[in-house]
């Protein structure tokens, strides 16, 4: 059975952001709407949140079929779900999925029974030092059926009182979704992002890194692009296994990846670096980070967390690393109910947006150039140079950026590698590339 691919055409957002709203308040007005939304890693809550994200952007969704291999895997069994509770003897819900998607086992099985809390404890799942949030938990690969609550849910339940326990769900054969947006550039080379999108109501993770890829988007398609960019909207882990599976010759084209997570909370900015630990999206987000001046820190890659441990395998070594603020694990918000609305806000998420669009300008910007007069300095002045660009560039004269260009523009050391050996800002080595390569001094050399 061959995986189906069915675009969805962009169309015309309703009920999501207004004309005058800023980027942050557009995402936040995404997330608000998405929130929801009960998904998982298949089903009709993750194609449900597809349409939605196809209002905003070009999206391409594929199916593939349960009991495909993929790798070492095998695509699971489709999940949906329509309810769930727990009743007390009066027939009041004291747990009701309907009142969060999180209160139900992620893959539970269907189940409709009258039960005593002794039977019924084994399959409840709550945080003892966090009384009033509820956990997220899953069950993709196991059959089984639980209920995540608070634990004063759980302290208010009663020995001697019959539970009546429904889980209306279906376990079936059915297909994976995922979805691609593909904004074709002046080569094919590519910047993949990489967004899970199998959570439930959670917010930071990872509604904001599916509105930030939106955002992103809608702006790269706005922009003239030298790359080519491809938004993989995916569940976590089988997701991208899945797609590497049915796209492995197309991974050549990779020259940057980012993984796009916990974008929207408070915390200061992450960046995890890919396992070759040195490709040109590390130094270009370590760059940034550095001269932005903002609190940060840089991760070195370790095999674990989201789905760069994929891109990241020895079989693939891809140049992806992870954008974030808090790191997975790291708050204690992270995978409970806690992580909802009030966590995340328009201006970390309009922070995040600007980090990476500006580490997205230098590596659109990034060149190698040729010094085509490399024996002595070249005389400047006679070519207008030293009034081509004016004024004073981060302390140091315009004529420094021109001659640490010229200096290591031998075919091999692009301006991101002259901007980190000599300190010069990366704008100001890009415009006086550009001054140069209008003379008989600079080429471009071709390739990656």
């Amino acid at each position: 059975m061959n995986d189906a691919r069915t675009p969805i055409p962009p169309a015309d957002p309703t009920g999501t952001a207004s004309p005058g709203d800023t980027p942050g308040e557009a995402m936040m007005a995404l997330i608000r709407r998405l929130y929801p939304i009960c998904r998982s890693i298949t089903g009709d809550g993750v194609r449900q949140t597809f349409r939605i994200l196809g209002e905003h952007i070009p999206l391409t969704l594929s199916e593939v079929p349960s009991g495909a291999d993929v790798y070492d895997w095998t695509v699971p069994r489709e999940w949906n779900i329509r309810d769930a509770y727990i009743k007390d003897s009066s027939g009041r819900r004291v747990v009701d999925f309907r009142q969060h998607t999180l209160h139900v086992l992620n893959y539970s099985v269907p189940i409709q029974r009258t039960m005593r809390l002794d039977e019924l404890r084994p399959h409840l799942f709550s945080l003892p030092d966090r009384p009033q949030w509820i956990p997220y938990r899953t069950s993709y690969y196991n059959d089984n059926w639980g209920f995540c609550v608070t634990h004063e849910q759980l302290s208010g339940l009663r020995d001697d009182e019959d539970y009546e326990v429904c889980i209306d769900s279906t376990l079936a054969p059915g297909s994976l979704t995922y979805a691609e947006c593909v904004l074709p550039g002046q080569t094919d080379d590519e910047v993949l992002f990489s967004i899970h999108s199998c959570h439930p109501s959670l917010c930071n993770d990872n509604l904001s890194g599916m509105a930030l890829a939106v955002a992103l988007a809608q702006d790269l398609s706005r922009r003239e692009r030298r790359f080519t960019y491809r938004f993989l909207f995916i569940p976590g882990t089988i997701g991208s296994i899945t797609w590497l599976s049915r796209n492995e010759a197309h991974t050549a084209k990779i020259r940057h990846g980012l993984v796009l997570t916990n974008v929207g909370d408070a915390g200061p900015v992450h960046y995890k670096k890919s396992r070759r630990g040195d490709a040109a999206i590390d130094r270009a987000f370590q760059y940034h980070l550095r001269t932005s001046g903002v609190e940060h820190g840089v991760i070195d890659f370790f095999p674990f967390g989201y789905d760069e441990r994929q891109y990241c395998s020895p079989g693939f070594n891809l140049p992806v690393g992870v954008y974030m603020r808090s790191q997975h694990g790291a708050f204690p918000e992270y995978h409970t109910s806690a992580d909802n609305l009030d966590f995340v806000h328009a201006e970390h998420l309009e922070d995040s947006f600007r980090h990476v669009r500006a580490v997205l300008d230098i590596l659109e910007a990034d060149r190698r150039y040729l010094n085509l007069k490399p024996k002595g300095e070249p005389r400047l002045g006679k070519r207008g140079l030293y009034t081509a660009l004016g004024g004073k560039t981060g302390g140091q004269s315009p004529e420094m950026a021109l001659l640490w260009v010229l200096n290591l523009s031998d075919g091999q050391h692009s301006l991101l590698a002259i901007a980190e050996r000599s300190g010069v800002p990366f704008s100001a080595l890009q415009a006086a590339a550009e001054a140069l390569s209008k003379t008989d001094l600079l080429a471009e050399v071709e390739g990656p």
